[in-house]
């Protein structure tokens, strides 16, 4: 396969378990302006992509979604991104996960088998399609845990992570959570807040929560948190600029204190807004930055 004189094609590989979204991203992609191409065996993907350059104006860009089928998926997915990149082509592989717990409750609730499952259980068919897809998943570049997101939020992620070069600069989430109900798996910076007093220790704060001003102002009225959100927005737009560098549309931070509902979210909104404030050389916004609230109101 050869480039055009433009612009080097782009070929996607979307892969990752079943039952964790792999459709989901494909529309997605679809909607915005990709060439998407579902179960298509990798063994013929190569003729599939001479076909839609030799019918496009221009190099577009290609995403395959490509289902496991076998001990030697891993290695003819390599072998396949080997030769397009020696054709000029940049490949990218986006894994789709999601907890086992997860996996079970949706296939349950489509009441659908599990493509591995055979005569066995369907956790037996999730372990053996995991191990297969083990060395798969190392080699993504980007993985998307679908687990706990939202339709909206799986938009959101996919069309920044792989908008067009053209397309506005870096999209940062910024998440607040609690460590006891776990880390956010999807996060590329996670940051502990737990060092701030806790407002749940002040009775006529406790039922309040850091949108409310009575918790917002007492979390950003303590000495060391200005002094961690100015060093923090440095850190994270030299990591930003980096990604920006490396082609990258999207970036997840966390947020954590102990329960997701004080410190995390009051700083989390501060962070935004922050980041929100950093300019380019030109002045104008250098990122678009959403804040969300995994735990808030969970207790």
């Amino acid at each position: 396969m050869s480039p055009t004189d433009t612009a080097p094609t782009t070929v996607l590989f979307v892969t990752g378990m079943s039952g964790a979204g792999r459709t989901s991203v494909a529309n997605v992609l679809e909607d915005d302006g990709w060439y998407v191409a579902d179960n298509v065996p990798v063994a013929v993907i190569g003729q599939v992509i001479e076909g839609v350059l030799a019918e496009a104006e221009a190099a577009p860009r290609i995403a395959m979604v490509v289902r496991p089928t076998g001990p030697g998926f891993a290695a003819d997915l390599t072998r396949l991104r080997q030769e397009l990149a020696a054709g000029g082509a940049q490949t990218h592989l986006l894994f789709v996960d999601a907890s086992d717990p997860v996996l079970i409750r949706r296939f349950e609730a489509v009441r659908r088998r599990h493509p591995l499952q055979g005569s066995g259980t369907l956790s037996e068919g999730i372990a053996a399609e995991r191990d297969m897809l083990g060395d798969v998943k190392a080699d993504a570049e980007t993985v998307i845990d679908t687990s706990d997101l939202s339709a909206t939020r799986l938009r959101t992620m996919v069309s920044s992570a792989f908008r067009s070069k053209d397309g506005q600069g870096l999209t940062i989430a910024v998440q607040s959570f609690g460590f006891k109900y776990g880390l956010p798996i999807d996060c590329n910076l996670v940051a502990d807040v737990r060092f701030l007093p806790n407002p749940y220790w002040i009775p006529e704060l406790r039922e309040h929560n850091g949108l409310e001003a009575p918790v917002r102002d007492y979390v950003l009225g303590q000495p060391d948190a200005a002094d961690f959100l100015d060093r923090y927005v440095d850190l994270v737009d030299i990591v930003a600029r980096g990604y920006l560098r490396e082609g990258k549309g999207y970036m997840s931070i966390g947020i954590g204190c102990t329960g997701g509902k004080h410190r995390s979210v009051a700083m989390t909104e501060d962070l935004t807004r922050r980041l929100s404030a950093v300019t380019g050389s030109d002045g104008e916004p250098r990122y678009v930055v959403e804040a969300s609230h995994r735990d808030l109101g969970r207790e």
